[in-house]
């Protein structure tokens, strides 16, 4: 199993995917005018120093945000999530990396409103900090599948579902697939989009046939490893698994992937891997 503080791990190589696909949906939803909510169930803090001693006692994102922050060959595609993270260091010394929640609120502006929830004592009051005094933000100190049951549907009829949990129970994987299993069943049109470490790759095949199982179209896996698979020996690389993608996202990873896997590889063996679970 894996134990995933956000913290230690603030602007790695799986940061860097979860926040461009979270980037790139949160982009399509913005074309239209209507408003919507983003909901992120895991949402801990919302930004890290990575000069505190967490970031510096694992250097992850050494090996993920600071290689390509600056890049000037960067796909197209990857432009908006690029200038979040440049917006935040203005000086042009990496030293802020956002949590989804910021990055979400960089995005959506004031127009729509976030739904934050976050058990972790130190974490949450972190999260009230960064958005203390701003109406377009709830957060909450529950369960985040209690959160999904609670908040859905929305008033909107339009939602970004954000599902990362840190993986230290046997049943998270179960946890999370039954979560978003009863909220689709309240709310089958939003879009929900869960986070996954690779630990071990026969138990993210388990996890995936469970998903397609549920009776539940239109999923997307995209997965980005840096490293050689092991079965149980740290994280090599990690997914997303997004419910109702919007309809550009596939074409946009298909010109991000490889630029970006080659950019982070950690070892001759990275890959990538983007396939339908279940088509529409």
């Amino acid at each position: 199993m894996l134990s995933y503080r956000h913290s230690f791990h603030a602007g790695n190589f799986a940061d860097v995917l979860k926040h461009q696909v979270q980037t790139l949906i949160i982009d399509a939803l913005q074309q239209k005018a209507t408003p919507f909510v983003y909901h992120d169930t895991h949402a801990a803090a919302g930004r890290y120093d990575l000069r505190d001693p967490k970031s510096e006692k694992t250097g992850e994102y050494k090996e993920g945000i600071a290689r390509i922050w600056q890049a000037d060959d960067a796909p197209e595609a990857m432009q908006s999530y690029l200038e979040i993270i440049e917006e935040l260091n203005p000086n042009g010394q990496l030293t802020y990396y956002p949590g989804s929640p910021l990055v979400a609120k960089t995005l959506m502006g004031n127009f729509n409103r976030l739904e934050l929830t976050e058990l972790h004592p130190t974490d949450i009051e972190l999260l009230k900090q960064e958005f203390k005094g701003d109406r377009k933000v709830r957060i909450q100190k529950i369960d985040g599948y209690q959160g999904i049951r609670a908040m859905l549907p929305p008033p909107q009829r339009r939602a970004l579902v954000l599902i990362d949990p840190p993986y230290e129970l046997k049943t998270e994987h179960d946890d999370a697939i039954e979560g978003i299993v009863a909220a689709h069943k309240r709310f089958a049109t939003g879009i929900y989009a869960l986070w996954y470490p690779m630990v071990s790759r026969s138990q993210v095949k388990r996890f995936c046939n469970k998903f397609t199982q549920q009776g539940i179209r239109n999923i997307l896996r995209i997965e980005m490893c840096v490293r050689q698979d092991t079965e149980g020996y740290g994280m090599t690389g990690s997914g997303m698994i997004i419910v109702n993608p919007p309809w550009k996202l596939e074409q946009q990873m298909k010109e991000i992937l490889p630029w970006l896997t080659k950019q982070l590889a950690q070892d001759d063996s990275a890959h990538f891997t983007m396939e339908w679970l279940v088509e529409e």
